[in-house]
């Protein structure tokens, strides 16, 4: 039998911890015939083995504490694919099945896992994106309301989620598109 993780430095100085959102991020895009092994690694690194190691840290305090909820940010592309990004698509993807079968694990002791799949959000990476406007065109093709959505736009479900509003959700992946994918 393995030892649990030491208390994570949240709980040791606050004495609870309530909520985890994951919430880590990068593409490095290409076509999957010439995706080296390196890009592929890096992005599941990032994207999907990043949860697993804040929440194998988390999960114990939050089980013992018999409440917690946990937010795993995934993406639409996680659903459906992207051409040039099966890396990314397939991280995303992971995380949809992570959430829902954490969601059965901690069930019993009283904690939520939800995920979040957005669409396209005006954020750091799309600003610093050298193709901006050629992916928001792209994006606004699929969008039924014709808008890139905001931060503040998926802020308001990660609180929601966070919240004893939803202490009867749990295991769902929400959209937060914009009608992006419908």
């Amino acid at each position: 039998m393995r030892p649990r993780p030491e208390r994570t430095s949240a709980a040791k100085e606050f004495g609870s911890l309530q909520v985890l959102v994951n919430n880590a991020g990068m593409n490095w895009d290409g076509v999957s015939w010439k995706m080296s092994e390196e890009q592929w690694d890096r992005v599941l690194e990032v994207n999907l083995k990043g949860y697993f190691n804040f929440t194998r840290h988390t999960a114990p305090l939050l089980k013992d504490q018999k409440y917690g909820r946990i937010i795993n940010i995934t993406s639409i592309n996680g659903l459906r694919g992207k051409f040039g990004q099966t890396n990314y698509s397939a991280s995303k993807a992971g995380i949809i099945g992570y959430t829902k079968a954490l969601a059965k694990e901690l069930g019993a002791f009283g904690v939520t896992v939800n995920a979040v799949a957005p669409g396209l959000i005006e954020t750091a990476m799309l600003k610093e994106s050298d193709a901006r406007d050629k992916i928001i065109d792209l994006a606004m093709g699929e969008s039924a309301l014709k808008r890139v959505g905001q931060p503040e736009d998926l802020a308001y479900l990660v609180s929601f989620l966070a919240s004893d509003r939803a202490k009867h959700i749990t295991g769902e992946v929400i959209k937060v598109d914009g009608g992006q994918y419908i």
